[in-house]
């Protein structure tokens, strides 16, 4: 039998039916839930010709520990679908947009980080494989179904990795607080790698000569730094607004 790994909460379950209803073995749902959203579920099931099993709220538990599940478990393929960065720039019809993490260690800031990342139409997100999180089960959560949708793409090379997309034309922007240039005043081309590094330390030195730009994001306040998904959120939705 081929192994499998859990996946818990509505919008995990319901992405990974939608995007590889290969990959979903079977789907465990609280029994007591017939809301729109289970009779949702239920219903992408069938299509995929997954089979979903009723079971009570205590077996949930067992099978999700200490996680919020929203009273949804599904047993998946363990076997993550493989794909290169290559796989990803040969097949856009449109200008690359990229995210890349630069130590973001912290499973719930890299499911944060998916999520901004599918919600404004980044194509993968990259990081390294050192000094990285791994798409843990609590990053899968935390990202809501983004970790189903958007490729998390782990090199072994970063600063290799950002020259050859620079090979390709794609313009690497890196932000930090001593950037040179103010996120709204700088310019970019559409085809575009943005990187963020982890909170406190930023990215290293490495990755930041590789970057064709540097800006700031402007803070105003007291605080002189933001989360790394918050930041993300702003960079990446300035450049989408752009696109």
């Amino acid at each position: 039998m081929s192994q499998t790994r859990s996946i818990f909460g509505f919008h995990a379950v319901l992405a990974k039916l939608r995007h590889d209803p290969e990959g979903v073995k079977e789907i465990y749902v609280d029994a007591g839930r017939t809301d729109a959203r289970a009779r949702d579920l239920a219903r992408h099931a069938e299509m995929a010709g997954v089979k979903l099993m009723p079971v009570d709220a205590a077996r949930l538990a067992a099978m999700a520990p200490g996680a919020r599940h929203q009273g949804v478990v599904a047993h998946v393929s363990a076997q993550q679908r493989h794909i290169t960065l290559d796989d990803v720039l040969d097949t856009l019809e449109e200008p690359p947009f990229l995210l890349v993490l630069d130590g973001v260690q912290d499973p719930h800031n890299l499911g944060a980080c998916l999520r901004v990342a599918d919600a404004v139409g980044a194509h993968a997100v990259i990081a390294p494989k050192d000094r990285a999180c791994g798409l843990t089960q609590s990053a899968i959560k935390v990202a809501s179904g983004a970790a189903e949708t958007v490729p998390y793409i782990m090199v072994t090379n970063l600063a290799r990795t950002l020259r050859e997309l620079k090979e390709r034309d794609i313009f690497v922007v890196g932000t930090e607080d001593e950037g040179s240039t103010d996120l709204y005043a700088a310019e970019w081309p559409q085809a575009t790698a943005w990187v963020l590094g982890a909170e406190g330390e930023g990215i290293r030195r490495l990755t930041r000569e590789n970057c064709d730009l540097l800006v700031r994001i402007p803070m105003l306040g007291s605080v002189s730094s933001l989360n790394v998904s918050v930041a993300a959120g702003v960079c990446l939705y300035e450049a989408r607004r752009r696109r």
